[in-house]
């Protein structure tokens, strides 16, 4: 039987999850393609099962908010779900050319790299609020990692001569390189900071 290629173009064999914690949790098994239309909506940690790729696709069409507020988007993007798919397959082209490496390899480093280990909540005790350090759930950590991607990308190409896929490429290529220019490292040092001092 012949190798399912991501986007008919690479090999995902190469790709493997260092991190013990989320080896259940980032798939790197290829489909012909990447779009399951919501066959594991309404099951609990069934989004676990889907490829990384595309959960990253998933994530390019509802990029969501920041701080309560849709500034550089609408809830949903109003596109379709082939335009979030070149976007994603522009953006891996662009890692391959810049990189010399195989972009799949590159983006299950990148999530691995700027998953989070803890972030802070607050508990009210006696009328006073204090911040606690909690670990993050395993999905959590993927869930928060793709969102900052996006956040990311659509911060630099809104109002920019940027398109989206090259700001998405530079995203998760800085990520890639543990480069604090990248969203998802910088969040992830700031929030692991917060709970160092909250202990």
């Amino acid at each position: 039987m012949s190798e399912v290629l991501v986007f008919n173009k690479w090999s995902a064999q190469g790709a493997k999850v260092v991190d013990p914690g989320l080896i259940d949790y980032i798939s790197v098994k290829p489909v012909y393609v990447p779009k399951t239309a919501t066959r594991y909506a309404g099951h609990r940690f069934r989004k676990s099962k889907l490829f990384i790729v595309e959960r990253l696709i998933n994530k390019v069409m509802v990029p969501g908010h920041r701080a309560k507020k849709h500034r550089k988007s609408s809830g949903h993007q109003t596109g379709k779900a082939v335009k979030a798919y070149q976007i994603v397959e522009k953006a891996l082209i662009l890692i391959e050319q810049r990189l010399k490496k195989n972009p799949i390899e590159v983006v299950v480093k990148a999530v691995e790299n700027g998953a989070p280990r803890e972030e802070i909540v607050t508990i009210e005790y006696g009328g006073a609020r204090y911040p606690k350090a909690v670990e993050c759930a395993p999905q959590r950590r993927i869930d928060i990692v793709l969102k900052y991607f996006i956040n990311s990308a659509y911060d630099k190409s809104f109002k920019s001569k940027k398109s989206i896929e090259e700001s998405l490429a530079e995203e998760i290529i800085a990520a890639y390189r543990l480069d604090p220019k990248s969203l998802a490292i910088s969040k992830k040092n700031e929030m692991e900071r917060q709970a160092d001092a909250s202990r």
